[in-house]
């Protein structure tokens, strides 16, 4: 399926600000099925960009702003194809539970056990997790079921909760986004053992479809099975990720993998405008060939 995602983040500032540093993390990975065949990102007022790919081997764009502004526009512009994943049968039952101290033992896998900024693994989140995969016996069916309670549990809710709510006030409230509901799923994986990471992309929602996070940043999660690796399954719409979803980013949680961040000198007085659209392009249109991404400022 090739697709284009249009992401424009803009700041309205209540007064001029001073010494803006950002980092943005926009660019669809190429990957796998996955191909970013163009990338620009834009940014005004205009400045210089440069780029590294950080731990989880993401690419990060970098850019500063020196002179006095009162607002900011960053925005991205990608042309991606999605391929048909290779996704495990929901019936598959490929990796005992008692073959999961391999995975502790796996340099991939080891960030991917522990608490992070936002998940904290916990006796309370074992016993949950314990409940919410009783009578599995392979990680792959247990990562399901997991996936399965975080949907039928929680409540999908715009609003409930903000960038940085913990997954401690999302299991109180039982209602939150994609970002808690992955939180959430991470939790109660890594709880158990499972190696559970953090992707953060966008869903697109075709005529037919009734996904909740389409036209929005997206997040979910990607559990390591044995003999198969990384494997995306969204506790939002309770499915495994396939052609609709566009991977950007992967880490421990959203700390990792936000969209935008930075800091700058002046008025805490700010107004965020987010506006995202993902929209299939005609097949029978030319698919640009697989060149590097580029980026360009302004």
């Amino acid at each position: 399926m090739k697709l284009h995602v249009l992401h424009r983040t803009r700041f309205k500032y209540g007064a001029n600000v001073h010494e803006s540093f950002n980092e943005a993390r926009l660019q669809p990975t190429s990957a796998g099925a996955q191909i970013c065949h163009s990338f620009v990102l834009k940014v005004l007022p205009t400045t210089r960009l440069s780029h590294y790919l950080d731990f989880n081997l993401n690419c990060v764009h970098l850019f500063e702003i020196n002179q006095p502004h009162n607002e900011l526009t960053v925005e991205a512009n990608s042309v991606v194809t999605t391929g048909e994943k290779p996704a495990l049968p929901p019936e598959l039952t490929p990796a005992p539970m008692s073959r999961l101290p391999e995975c502790a033992r796996l340099d991939r896998c080891y960030d991917f056990l522990q608490s992070s900024t936002y998940v904290e693994v916990s006796a309370e989140l074992w016993r949950l997790a314990i409940d919410a995969t009783e009578g599995q016996t392979d990680m792959w069916q247990a990562a399901r079921a997991i996936m399965a309670y975080v949907h039928r549990e929680f409540h999908y809710q715009s609003g409930a909760t903000h960038a940085h709510t913990h997954m401690r006030d999302v299991l109180k409230t039982r209602a939150g986004v994609c970002q808690d509901f992955a939180h959430v799923m991470l939790g109660l994986c890594r709880a158990l053992k499972i190696p559970a990471r953090y992707v953060s992309g966008y869903l697109y929602n075709g005529p037919a479809d009734q996904l909740k996070g389409a036209q929005a940043s997206h997040a979910w999660v990607e559990v390591y099975v044995l003999g198969h690796g990384w494997c995306g399954l969204d506790p939002t719409n309770n499915r495994a990720a396939d052609v609709h979803y566009v991977k950007v980013a992967n880490g421990r949680d959203f700390a990792d993998v936000s969209p935008l961040k930075g800091t700058y000198r002046g008025t805490a007085k700010r107004e965020l405008l987010v506006d995202v659209l993902v929209s299939r392009l005609e097949e029978s249109e030319p698919t640009p060939s697989a060149a590097p991404a580029t980026a360009t400022a302004g």
